[in-house]
């Protein structure tokens, strides 16, 4: 990698449908509309949510002739040999390759891991300045940090997931690196308040402290997500874009969601600035 190494934003946990992707997508395409250099990395192997997200943004970009942001955007094909070892050593391989090869004014890699635990996000999370961890507002998302009492919500004891994390927060200690800043954010949001949620926000606002993490608000659930992916448009893009209709209220709420979360990241300086 150049000697201008760049700041690594790694989305993970290891539990499927929090709208990660989605989350990953509108983050990177924040920072991109900021003029910030950045390429977007998709380790997950099978799905490849993000890597299609950003094919169907350049799709969209060949055909409505107004310049969107457009990250580079790569992803790690799944090693096809029978030894695992040999696979697992191809596939770290093809990642830093691609890592070496981005140009030198990169400033930013998103990568998004996959929701399960496997080599390639192990690796991805001990390069982690940032983790954005997204979980539903559900105590059975709430298990991806630790094992919570029944009746008392009190944390018995860490997760592997968390457990993990720890391992890569000394591994940069050990290296040198500035401390991991590991977000945990619920994601995809109920417009509705229940009990559940205000017990869901309770023992976050304890775990953080006991974990080292920062809580902070994610996005609510919306069906204007699930419309913009096949186009590979963002909630920024939408001025710019007319094929959405009328802008709803919905959806300048949703932009102030998206752009306090960016701000919350607290990312470095544009470099020189």
């Amino acid at each position: 990698m150049s000697k201008n190494k760049p700041y690594f934003i790694i989305f993970g946990n290891e539990k499927g449908g929090t709208g990660k992707s989605t989350l990953a997508m509108h983050v990177a395409i924040s920072i991109a509309e900021q003029g910030r250099k950045l390429a977007v990395i998709d380790l997950d192997l099978r799905q490849k949510s993000i890597f299609r997200y950003m094919e169907n943004r350049q799709e969209m970009n060949n055909k409505i002739g107004i310049e969107l942001s457009q990250p580079d955007f790569f992803v790690i094909e799944q090693s096809l040999l029978d030894s695992k070892k040999e696979a697992q050593q191809a596939e770290q391989s093809a990642l830093q390759q691609q890592l070496d090869n981005l140009p030198e004014d990169t400033e930013f890699v998103v990568i998004d891991c996959p929701g399960n635990n496997t080599y390639l996000s192990r690796l991805a999370h001990a390069l982690a300045d940032t983790l954005i961890t997204p979980i539903n507002d559900s105590f059975i998302d709430f298990d991806l940090l630790g094992e919570v009492d029944a009746d008392s919500h009190e944390v018995n004891r860490l997760s592997h997931y968390s457990e993990m994390v720890w391992e890569s927060r000394k591994l940069r200690l050990v290296g040198g690196k500035k401390p991991l800043d590991w977000i945990v954010t619920r994601n995809r949001l109920s417009s509705l308040s229940s009990r559940n949620n205000q017990k869901v926000h309770n023992a976050l606002t304890a775990l953080q402290k006991k974990i080292m993490f920062r809580y902070v608000p994610g996005l609510s659930e919306r069906v204007i997500y699930r419309e913009l992916f096949p186009k590979g448009l963002t909630l920024l893009d939408m001025k710019k874009v007319d094929t959405m209709g009328k802008t709803q209220a919905s959806h300048i709420a949703a932009r102030a969601e998206l752009r306090n979360l960016v701000e919350s990241l607290n990312l470095p300086e544009k470099r020189g600035s």
